[in-house]
């Protein structure tokens, strides 16, 4: 099959060397396309620079987009038997974004990869000049899925056994059959799923040592953030929800209207917590909305960002 990267951009896949909130070198696998404005596309979690895979071309005819996998995801570098801190997503992207761009840039984060963008936006608002998340969990009281509250409950050491063993090569069609149909119960439209499809979205879990157990570990760390957020005890989220209104930068919130992870209600609550912020409800979209929505996610997107420039 071609190389995913090979074929989506013009220099395939790119490496950059940045230091994680430890002081660690890590490599961080990217690419770009497109010229203008630096966009930049963040995913959210267990996912990797291939959700965005229906947007990169749309929006590369109006900008330079940067697409990249966050450590320990998708093709970046997995930290293995390194114990993570909480907060490192925010410092790590910061250091790329600086890495790869000299003037302040457009992000477009789903997910996950939009509370990571909230914060920074909060902590360091010169770096951005326009913001646009997608089904952010920001409100959410539990983690929205059974598979991953299992991983969360099972211990790390576990974990690290499992994927040093490479179960997840040695029963790779079963591990795709079972990551398809968790991936079409996000999809209004499951038949949009392709088996190419199927086969990049677990290409790392597959064939990359310590991803299945970077992406427990992280999913601990957001359990426990939940945990303290429920016994009013010092956590990111509720940080995160407290400074809504620091956020200056033009703000697109896009939610799907049939999210059943995230609801709505969540997405009108965060716009209006952010002053400088518009709403857009994506119609027959559940959470995937870079796969499931994405013609009118990327509409939208292009349509923000000209009326917001500046």
């Amino acid at each position: 099959m071609k190389d995913w990267w090979q074929a989506t951009f013009p220099k395939g896949r790119q490496n950059l060397i940045i230091s994680d909130i430890q002081g660690y070198p890590v490599q961080i696998s990217y690419g770009e396309k497109g010229r203008g404005k630096p966009l930049i596309l963040l995913h959210g979690m267990g996912s990797w620079s291939y959700n965005w895979r229906h947007s990169i071309g749309a929006l590369s005819k109006h900008f330079r987009v940067i697409c990249f996998d966050a450590k320990g995801f998708g093709f970046s570098e997995k930290t293995l038997f390194r114990k993570e801190h909480n907060g490192h997503q925010i410092i790590e992207f910061q250091r790329i974004i600086q890495a790869l761009c000299d003037e302040p840039v457009i992000i477009v984060a789903e997910s996950l990869g939009g509370l990571v963008a909230l914060a920074l936006a909060q902590e360091n608002p010169q770096l951005i000049r326009q913001l646009v998340v997608v089904n952010v969990p920001v409100f959410t009281k539990q983690l929205p899925h059974w598979g991953m509250w299992l991983l969360a409950q099972i211990p790390r050491e576990v974990i690290e056994t499992i994927d040093s063993l490479r179960l997840a090569y040695l029963f790779a069609p079963l591990l795709r059959e079972i990551m398809a149909i968790e991936r079409r119960r996000v999809l209004f439209d499951p038949s949009i799923l392709t088996q190419e499809d199927v086969y990049w979205i677990t290409y790392p879990f597959i064939e990359f040592p310590g991803t299945i157990a970077k992406v427990a570990e992280e999913l601990q760390i957001a359990a426990r953030e939940i945990e303290n957020w429920q016994v009013n005890k010092p956590n990111m989220l509720t940080k995160i929800q407290n400074n809504l209104s620091a956020i200056k930068c033009p703000t697109l919130v896009l939610w799907g209207d049939q999210d059943s992870w995230f609801p709505v209600s969540h997405g009108e609550k965060l716009h209006q917590h952010i002053p400088n912020s518009k709403l857009k409800v994506l119609s027959n979209c559940y959470h995937d909305a870079s796969t499931g929505a994405f013609e009118e996610l990327n509409a939208a997107i292009i349509e923000f960002l000209r009326d917001t420039e500046f």
